[in-house]
């Protein structure tokens, strides 16, 4: 039995086709938008420009259901003070547009998702003088540790998702320590899929196997990582997905064709065959 159910999305606007669409049918896989990239460029130059809030605003207006942050400790791009505010712009909405704050389970990080309580904390692995994620959770992590934070987490309300390979084991793992999702990490099949032909098909039907025993345990699934407008709509299909997490690619279209739009394209992309 699933552990958690998602939350509805209203569309804001009378021209969020998509958004009405993934109403109408409830069943498309939910958009959740990594804005670390926006803080990426602001930080860059310092001061406030781009502004990570209005960047939210214009997301959301764009339909999207969610907004995702990675706050890292050097806080070379989201700050804690960005996910703060990004909670408190969220609030009103809290009912239609989810956050997603994800990270690895240092004290700092879990005091500030215990402190602005997003519907979702995504616990990520993260090795020294990684530029971005590049594995998942070991599935012989330890699971009194792993589970204790799980439990604190779940304990607030808060649902736990955790990242990890397109892996039986890996997946088990969650499991048994509580996680309620897992994330997939999609790097392998982003690179399968770039190489076409049997090379894609093969890794999704790696990721549907994992799926299939992810629903199996009773999780919900999440994927992320170099998804973008073409590979997802292939990857879309995936048994049982819940949520998608797209930063990098979806940002970096954003600079020529605009935030509005680009979420569009991506709502369009998970609504069709919903």
């Amino acid at each position: 039995m699933r552990r958690d159910l998602p939350v509805r999305t209203v569309a804001r606007g009378e021209g969020d086709s998509a958004a009405r669409r993934v109403l109408s049918r409830g069943m498309a896989v939910r958009l959740s938008v990594n804005v670390n990239k926006v803080a990426t460029l602001r930080n860059a130059r310092g001061g406030d420009v781009p502004d990570v809030l209005e960047a939210v605003r214009a997301i959301v207006a764009a339909g999207a259901p969610g907004v995702t942050v990675h706050p890292r400790a050097d806080e070379r791009h989201i700050r804690r003070a960005d996910a703060r505010a990004i909670a408190r712009e969220l609030a009103p909405l809290r009912d239609r547009v989810e956050f997603n704050v994800e990270g690895d389970p240092r004290p700092d990080l879990l005091e500030l998702v215990l402190e602005v309580r997003p519907h979702q904390c995504t616990l990520v692995p993260v090795r020294p003088g990684e530029i971005t994620s590049q594995a998942g959770w070991p599935p012989d992590t330890s699971r009194a540790e792993i589970g204790a934070i799980v439990g604190r987490l779940a304990g607030a309300g808060i649902r736990v998702s955790l990242f990890v390979e397109a892996d039986a084991a890996a997946i088990e793992w969650a499991a048994a320590v509580g996680a309620q999702r897992v994330e997939l990490y999609t790097e392998p099949y982003a690179r399968a899929w770039h190489e076409g032909g049997a090379a894609a098909e093969a890794s999704f039907a790696r990721y549907a196997a994992a799926a299939e025993r992810a629903h199996a345990l009773g999780l919900g699934i999440n994927a992320g990582h170099d998804l973008d407008l073409d590979n997802l709509r292939l990857f879309r299909r995936l048994p049982h997905l819940d949520e998608v997490s797209i930063g990098h690619a979806l940002i970096s279209r954003a600079l020529f064709v605009g935030l509005d739009r680009v979420v569009r394209e991506y709502l369009d992309v998970l609504a069709e065959g919903a």
